[in-house]
């Protein structure tokens, strides 16, 4: 079916005629007519199909026509992400181009002071469609400077996001502040049963569309590598030197992980972007435009581009672990093979992600095709049928028991890992013989010191070194009258030290350089030979004297 086959105003199929959309969706074809004639709307179908075009062209439309309030808030959109909530607002800015009178505003959080005083401008003139966040439209709700009581259309874009991120309490908060007479519009991916739930709450006689059920694209070719952790970088390093993608993303479901990996690819050249919620608005919105324009080749995220990114070119999603959440892993994969493009989606496999992956090959009802690994990467883990893991105890014990019902108490819990670990390590440990142990005496009370005493006590007994010298002076005998007392070899070491040694005069000692130091002396150098004064014969020098005037002079002095 064609766009001018529907009742739509002209504004805005002019619109779509300069955008080069002239066929409807099948989500489209469906849903237009439903929300031009005023029902409430649940719809369901998968990522890809034109959702959001399905209610912003007939609510566009109406707006147009007139017969809603001035200068107040007529729809509220939305959406679980800040990116979505943009994407939202551009395609509001490209379908209402030649709308007169009808103004939009995109609400969300991580913005600088000058973004938030915008928000607050727009929304307290009341703009015609408000694009927001849950918690950001709740904050302004809190502080007054939204009223919503006017409010003639109400669209929930990626419910079930909404529902997984927590945003249940806010959107019942934010749906009590509407008026009764307003129209609501669900879209969804899934239909789990919180959102049946949360649909009975707030539609009133719905007209449900399902399309189909939620399973990816058939034009997306899906390959998995089953490989251990540390092969995944080889895997991935192959696959961009295989062949020359330009327009890839690669999901990982931690912050850490995706920064890691971005590193890496950006040093063997892989011109990547890193996508995740550390960043600043700003710098997520500088990553996005750079991937949409083409300056990114790569983008490596987390699940928060996995959902309403609207981005027709991509060629692969890799997923760098497996999701353990099938509709996670339909949103990741979703991203390919949209616009009626084929697409390649590779998916990481570990040993620990098996079971994850057979669930998601169950809801697919059919077998992924698993790949060989390249070449210089080893073996992988064999693909075999696993049970489910085992959660983590309470507070992420590790199979620890909580003190919950059939636990243990922390001082019990405690006790009995102390004496488990004493029999895994008792092997390693000598065993206790206490019957060759030495007791040792206790001693008396008289031979204990008081504390008191314990300086003048150390003080009086001798060190360890001196001992024997006094046992020997205790047994020497005293000498007799008349003679002279035998000297010890230390008295007379300490006699002949008082002596001066030739070289000493002007106390210089033999080796010093005078001023009270040794003089350094290479290793393997032979010890410095005393200088003595020689002595010489007085007739042997007058002769020598004799003998050089002779010489010389030619004469006897």
């Amino acid at each position: 079916m064609y766009f001018d086959e529907l009742d739509l105003n002209d504004n805005v199929l002019d619109a779509l005629y300069d955008m080069r959309f002239d066929t409807c969706t099948p989500v489209q074809e469906k849903c237009i007519p439903e929300i031009l004639e005023g029902h409430d709307v649940l719809g369901v179908a998968q990522t890809g199909t034109g959702k959001t075009a399905a209610y912003l062209l007939p609510v566009l439309s109406k707006l147009d026509d007139g017969g809603y309030p001035k200068d107040a808030i007529n729809c509220v959109i939305m959406s679980p992400t800040r990116e979505l909530a943009q994407q939202i607002d551009q395609a509001m800015q490209g379908f209402g181009y030649y709308l007169q009178g009808v103004s939009s505003v995109a609400v969300y959080g991580g913005n600088d002071g000058n973004r938030y005083d915008q928000e607050l401008r727009s929304l307290r003139m009341g703009a015609d469609v408000v694009i927001a966040t849950p918690g950001r439209l709740i904050s302004h709700i809190s502080l007054g400077n939204v009223d919503l009581s006017k409010v003639s259309f109400f669209i929930l874009d990626e419910a079930d996001r909404m529902l997984d991120m927590g945003f249940s309490d806010d959107i019942k908060t934010i749906a009590s502040k509407l008026p009764k007479t307003c129209q609501t519009i669900m879209f969804s991916a899934t239909m789990p049963e919180k959102i049946e739930e949360l649909a009975k709450t707030l539609l009133k006689n719905p007209v449900e569309i399902k399309l189909a059920v939620s399973k990816p694209a058939e034009k997306i070719k899906q390959e998995a590598y089953v490989c251990y952790e540390t092969q995944k970088m080889t895997i991935i390093k192959d696959i961009f030197k295989a062949g020359d993608l330009k327009r890839v993303i690669v999901f990982s479901g931690s912050k850490f992980k995706v920064k890691q990996l971005a590193a890496s690819l950006q040093q063997i050249g892989v011109n990547c972007g890193a996508m995740h919620s550390d960043l600043e608005q700003a710098e997520r919105d500088d990553v996005m435009f750079k991937f949409k324009s083409g300056q990114y080749d790569v983008l490596v995220a987390t699940d928060i581009v996995a959902r309403g990114i609207d981005i027709d070119d991509i060629e692969m999603v890799i997923n760098y672990d497996v999701p353990h959440d099938t509709e996670d892993y339909v949103h990741r994969i979703g991203r390919t093979a949209r616009a009626n493009r084929d697409g390649r989606a590779i998916t990481f496999v570990s040993e620990e992600d098996q079971y994850w992956f057979q669930q998601i090959e169950k809801f697919l009802e059919k077998v992924v095709d698993k790949m060989p690994l390249p070449e210089g990467c080893g073996e992988g883990p064999e693909y075999i049928k696993l049970n489910k893991p085992k959660k983590k105890g309470a507070n992420g014990r590790n199979n620890r028991r909580g003190n919950g019902k059939n636990g243990e108490t922390g001082k019990n819990s405690a006790k009995n890992r102390r004496q488990k670990d004493r029999d895994q390590t008792s092997h390693k440990r000598k065993p206790n013989k206490p019957n060759e142990r030495q007791e040792k005496a206790p001693r008396s009370n008289e031979q204990q010191p008081q504390q008191g005493n314990k300086q003048q006590n150390a003080k009086q007994q001798p060190q360890q070194g001196n001992k024997q010298q006094n046992a020997k002076q205790q047994n020497r005998k005293p000498a007799q009258p008349g003679e002279q007392p035998k000297n010890s070899n230390s008295q007379k070491r300490r006699n002949n030290s008082n002596q001066q040694r030739p070289g000493t005069e002007n106390n210089v000692r033999p080796g010093s350089n005078g001023r009270g130091r040794g003089v350094a002396q290479k290793k393997g150098d032979k010890p410095a030979a005393h200088k003595h004064t020689p002595i010489v014969n007085p007739q042997k020098q007058e002769n020598a004297v004799k003998k050089f005037i002779k010489r010389i002079f030619g004469f006897k002095k």
